[in-house]
């Protein structure tokens, strides 16, 4: 009897996703999808056409392993820029799938501004491929924050959306409630590296109780994109605190040219 108990399971997944795909199929019947970005026919939903695709400034290989910013050419196996050398984060390696442009902020804001889930799915895919290794290597995933009060005015956290979408990929926990934004801070839009500092110091913490879900482990925290880093760091920083040995960073975009703050991300 336990034989045909065991089977259950995988025959309601197997179901459900037929239902699912089912689903997707009238939808795109009834409404046939369109690129993001330009809004011209594509094939499936949630993706850009050929031509925004290509539009986007993707960031591959070789990169710093510590910031995950592209070199000119390959220095070579375990080399890390000038800039983590002078000024080391708090994380331990970091990588983002695209950089931050007009293609890449229009996503960004989609999804941030306008709760556009399907540009979420499209950024957490492309997220998914870049980060494929540091995923493999993490023991859970973790979102940047939002204060409850910011949370209440938006009623969406894109970082949080973007890890789920993550984790459903992968097969990672995922959790939302093990790294907390207690104190609520300013935006960081407009704010210098300074100030976005010290803005977001001491602002997060992993409550006594969830230590267990971090303490020994490589946490892999997501963000939609990272400007200074000064957010992630703080971020990285409690974990590290809180027991976590590796902490790794992964976002969708990733400003080149930080000193232009004006940036409304």
């Amino acid at each position: 009897m336990e034989e045909p108990l065991a089977e259950k399971p995988d025959a309601f997944q197997f179901w459900r996703s037929q239902a699912r795909k089912l689903w997707a199929q009238t939808i795109d019947i009834v409404t046939p999808p369109k690129c993001l970005h330009c809004h011209q026919p594509v094939k499936t939903g949630a993706s850009l056409c050929a031509a925004c695709w290509f539009g986007l400034q993707m960031i591959t290989e070789p990169v710093c392993p510590v910031l995950g910013t592209p070199f000119e050419y390959d220095p070579g196996e375990g080399a890390v820029s000038p800039a983590a050398l002078a000024d080391p984060p708090p994380w331990d390696k970091a990588r983002a799938a695209v950089a931050f442009d007009e293609a890449s902020r229009h996503l960004i804001h989609l999804l941030k501004y306008r709760d556009t889930q399907e540009a979420g799915i499209a950024m957490g895919r492309m997220m998914a491929a870049t980060g494929r290794k540091l995923i493999a290597g993490a023991d859970i995933i973790l979102p940047v924050p939002l204060h409850r009060y910011r949370l209440w005015q938006r009623r969406f956290n894109q970082a949080a959306y973007l890890a789920q979408v993550i984790a459903q990929q992968s097969g990672k926990p995922l959790a939302t409630d093990v790294l907390l934004r207690d104190r609520r801070t300013r935006q960081q839009v407009g704010l210098t590296a300074e100030e976005r500092r010290k803005n977001v110091r001491r602002a997060f913490s992993v409550p006594p109780e969830k230590r267990p879900w971090v303490e020994g482990k490589c946490v892999l925290l997501i963000d939609d994109v990272r400007t200074t880093g000064a957010t992630l760091a703080a971020c990285a920083k409690t974990l590290k605190d809180s027991g976590a040995i590796h902490v790794h960073v992964l976002t969708f975009a990733l400003v080149l040219e930080p000193a232009r703050l004006h940036i409304d991300v």
